[in-house]
């Protein structure tokens, strides 16, 4: 039969209690939001919001097509050059999401006869990016800068190292420094995703890099995404113009996709346009995420220190990560469930995002109901 695997799969994903459902959301929700990665509280802004819907009413509900055909509009111009300087690097090109962006930016510049150094608690995005780039990739260990040289020395060629900035799951963050001069040691570029980075960490939330003196440098290039501080959609890559040119002529996620939506463009332009006036925003989503720590670890729970926004806490088994999280629910409170295959190291935990906007008797009340559900 035709996809029988599809139920052999599926019973073993039900026994191992791995199994994944979909669960609409309502446009106004009385669940108190530490599920979303929306970490200045900007997706419901009346700026970002009319921002949307101006430029829907300006450019259309869609793109039209892709990026080199007719999906480029000015506004599209506007948003890269405006992120660009934003963030300290000479280019921006802005692609339909941070999962496309990452694909892009691995792919073009890990071609064949390179080496792609990749870290192994790195996104699915840039995972894939590797396993679709011509060059060879070699995985090394969590956040460790010598064990990139150790592989950079076995190399005689173009090289990248690739790796998060603050990484998804326990939102612990990349010594960046120390991988960038391991890497210009040997000559190799430094590719790294600051989609937990941008609109927390750095000066106003202009991202890790910058906080690492790295915006700039035309040896690294990054990739953002516009869905999370920004509370938009879509994606971006920065870097030297050099390379962002080599980009539009060579990243397929760019030439044959279908260029982001003049809304979430809009969008996002008006909440960085925001997060220019308001650099506040970022040092108290970093607060909220230190006060969380805190009081989850005196109340007796294993959380991991957060670098950024994102709080993890560990759960006794995948089964326990998602009862607690459904109780969480019922309690009033969206949290995050991590579980294999999405952890690196197996290990299930619930995943806390922390907002901006987040008040002091919220945190209270976050902190009390993952007490009263814990399993």
């Amino acid at each position: 039969m035709a996809f029988g695997w599809i139920d052999e799969q599926a019973e073993l994903r039900r026994r191992a209690g791995l199994v994944r459902t979909l669960r609409p959301r309502p446009a106004d929700s009385p669940l108190l939001d530490l599920a979303s990665n929306d970490y200045l509280g900007l997706a419901h802004h009346p700026e970002v919001t009319e921002g949307a819907a101006r430029a829907a009413r300006t450019w259309g509900g869609g793109a039209t097509g892709s990026r080199l055909v007719t999906g480029t509009t000015e506004l599209h111009g506007e948003l890269e050059r405006e992120l660009a300087d934003f963030c300290g690097f000479e280019a921006a090109l802005v692609f339909s999401s941070g999962y496309a962006a990452n694909l892009a930016a691995v792919t073009a510049l890990g071609p064949h006869g390179s080496l792609i150094v990749s870290d192994a608690g790195n996104h699915a995005s840039l995972i894939d990016g590797c396993r679709l780039a011509r060059g060879t990739t070699q995985v090394v260990a969590h956040a460790e800068p010598d064990a990139v040289r150790k592989a950079l020395q076995t190399h005689d060629g173009p090289a990248v190292a690739v790796s998060d900035t603050v990484f998804s799951v326990d939102g612990d963050a990349a010594p960046l420094a120390r991988l960038a001069e391991a890497c210009r040691e040997y000559g190799a570029g430094l590719v790294v995703d600051d989609a937990h980075g941008l609109g927390v960490l750095g000066d106003g939330g202009r991202g890790a890099p910058h906080a690492a003196g790295l915006a700039g440098a035309d040896d690294v290039v990054v990739t953002v995404t516009l869905s999370k501080s920004l509370g938009s959609q879509g994606g971006a890559v920065l870097g030297p113009a050099r390379v962002i040119d080599h980009l539009v002529n060579a990243a397929r996620t760019f030439i044959f996709d279908t260029g982001l939506a003049p809304a979430a463009a809009g969008a996002a332009l008006s909440a960085l346009r925001l997060l220019r006036r308001e650099p506040q925003r970022a040092a108290r989503a970093r607060a909220v995420a230190g006060e969380l720590h805190a009081r989850l670890t005196a109340a007796g729970h294993q959380a991991v220190r957060p670098d950024a926004a994102v709080v993890s806490v560990r759960a006794p088994s995948p089964e326990g990560a998602v009862r607690w999280a459904a109780d969480c629910r019922a309690a009033g409170l969206a949290v995050g469930c991590f579980r294999p295959p999405s952890v690196p190291d197996g290990i299930s935990r619930l995943r806390l995002t922390a907002r901006a906007d987040l008040t002091d008797g919220q945190i209270e009340r976050a902190v009390r109901v993952i007490g009263e559900t814990r399993p």
